[in-house]
Formats: C-alpha cells, structure tokens, sequence
C-alpha cells in the first residue's frame, strides 16, 4: 500500500497536552481510538470535518497539524 502524501503531528500535539492518549482524543472527537491510531501512522486520511475537529482540540490551525507532500 502506497504511504500517503499527508503527514501529521497529533502524536506531538498529544503529548504536549498532558499525554492525551489515543482514546481520550478519539472520544473528543468522535472516532475510534483505532481511526486515530491509523491517521498518527499515515495509513489513513481523516475526513475534512475529523481533521478540522483535531485541530479544534489542540486549538491548531489545521494546516499545523496536517501537511502534504507534493508528489
């Protein structure tokens, strides 16, 4: 499976917000602890709205906590 061009710092973000755990954040935001997991490594490209929701709760704008790589 091919990595995708967007890459994240939730795993950063996480940890400068007192350890939040995967759980914590998925709850805030309304996904599986499994979704978030998937979105930190890469194998997964959260929906416009979850990713405006992460970047909601780090009080990031989202283009801080989401970045694409051109080709």
């Amino acid at each position: 499976m091919p990595e995708l061009p967007i890459s994240n710092c939730i795993r950063e973000l996480r940890a400068a917000h007192n350890d939040m755990t995967q759980l914590e954040l998925a709850r805030q935001i309304g996904v599986t602890r499994q979704t978030v997991n998937a979105i930190e490594l890469g194998k997964y490209s959260p929906s416009l709205e979850v990713a405006f929701r992460i970047a909601v709760v780090f009080d990031r704008p989202l283009d801080e906590v989401f970045q694409y790589q051109k080709g």
